[in-house]
């Protein structure tokens, strides 16, 4: 049985779950509810030309999920795709809300903005991520290459109360401004090592983003994420094929690069992806998956009203997977889904994983099914 080669961007951010930044927006760019655009209209006047910058709003390279079971167990040598499907319906109380609009209004250290809203993000995204494996081993090991990229939906919504002063004025108003954008995300190569060594396999990886999705500090709704990044890590399986356990971890660190467009860095990211699986047949495979996600560093050029501004995240949820024959290739079709909670400075709610890979058939495939007891 193959991996799932659920890679980002998979997050990605990558693509990102929360695309949702509010206000000093011009108004070709949104769509203003009542008299919430006049308010919005309102703090653009009020806004520095010093700029204070802000708070990215929780958004990460890193798509949590993205690694689950079988994750270091190698593969079979030559060209594979897997087509990833991605939804993502998250919300975020005002602090998150708050962070976006700072962002985005590139709001000055004089203007105090607050914002009692509930956000609301329904994003989803169409993965597309060939890759090759080499037979010729490398350090002993198997190497593997691939670039993953996207194409998204993506509809944010904030609504609630914007209280902006600058001193004199102060302004309070209650509405809701929405955006939606479809397009192209940001590119994701990734390269990979893995060992075999019985019922044990290990893996390390690399992988980073290409700022070249859809992306504007001004825009309620992005795809990309707006600055380049690099992450790494590494895995353990145990796979006995003989009675279908299986355990995988796999976690890393992501380094940020600066956002050009907003001045802004993101801290430090270390994140866990675990999965735990049974076969009961080769075909079939039936488990649960998880992970954590949390920012162990501040993030650079954060408002003094926001900052620190680490965001955390944690989710949990099942798995079911089914390898059949394509040809002379070999499909696996995956459907996981994750509920999330735990959440600190970052949207929260719960995401599915539809995977569809294609690759080598493996020299398992010619041997009768392992039956567990």
């Amino acid at each position: 049985m193959n991996t799932e080669r659920a890679n980002h961007g998979i997050s990605g951010d990558r693509p990102s779950l929360a695309l949702l930044d509010v206000g000093c927006v011009p108004f070709e760019r949104s769509r203003a509810k009542g008299s919430f655009g006049a308010v919005l209209f309102l703090v653009a006047i009020l806004c520095s030309t010093n700029h204070s910058r802000a708070d990215e709003g929780g958004v990460s390279f890193w798509l949590p999920g993205t690694f689950g079971s079988l994750a270091a167990v190698p593969e079979t040598p030559g060209w594979s795709l897997a087509i990833v499907n991605y939804f993502a319906p998250v919300a975020a109380g005002g602090s998150v809300a708050a962070a976006r609009q700072v962002t985005i209004d590139h709001l000055g250290s004089t203007v105090n903005v607050s914002l009692n809203a509930n956000l609301r993000s329904n994003s989803g995204f169409v993965e597309i991520d060939p890759g090759y494996v080499f037979a010729t081993p490398v350090f002993g090991g198997q190497f593997a290459l691939g670039m993953a990229g996207i194409v998204s939906r993506n509809v944010t919504e904030v609504s609630g109360t914007l209280t902006a002063s600058a001193g004199s004025p102060v302004v309070t108003r209650q509405g809701a401004i929405e955006n939606a954008i479809t397009g192209f995300g940001d590119l994701s190569p990734e390269a990979t090592l893995r060992w075999n060594s019985g019922v044990n396999n290990w893996m390390i990886y690399a992988t980073g983003n290409i700022p070249v999705g859809q992306y504007a500090s001004t825009s309620l709704a992005n795809i990309g994420i707006g600055h380049g990044a690099i992450d790494g890590g590494g895995g353990y399986t145990y796979f006995d094929q003989q009675t279908g356990h299986e355990f995988s971890i796999v976690t890393g660190l992501t380094g940020n690069f600066i956002n050009q467009s907003t001045g802004y860095t993101n801290g430090i990211d270390w994140h866990l992806d675990w999965g735990t699986s049974q076969s009961s047949t080769r075909e079939l495979q039936i488990g649960v998956v998880g992970y954590f996600y949390d920012q162990l560093t501040a993030d650079d050029g954060c408002n003094q009203l926001l900052c620190p501004f680490k965001s955390r995240v944690a989710g949990v949820g099942p798995q079911i997977g089914y390898v059949f024959p394509v040809g002379n290739m070999e499909g696996n079709v995956n459907l996981k889904a994750y509920w999330e909670f735990a959440a600190q400075n970052r949207p929260e709610g719960w995401n599915a994983w539809i995977t569809l890979s294609l690759s080598p058939a493996s020299p398992a495939a010619a041997s009768p099914p392992v039956v567990t007891k």
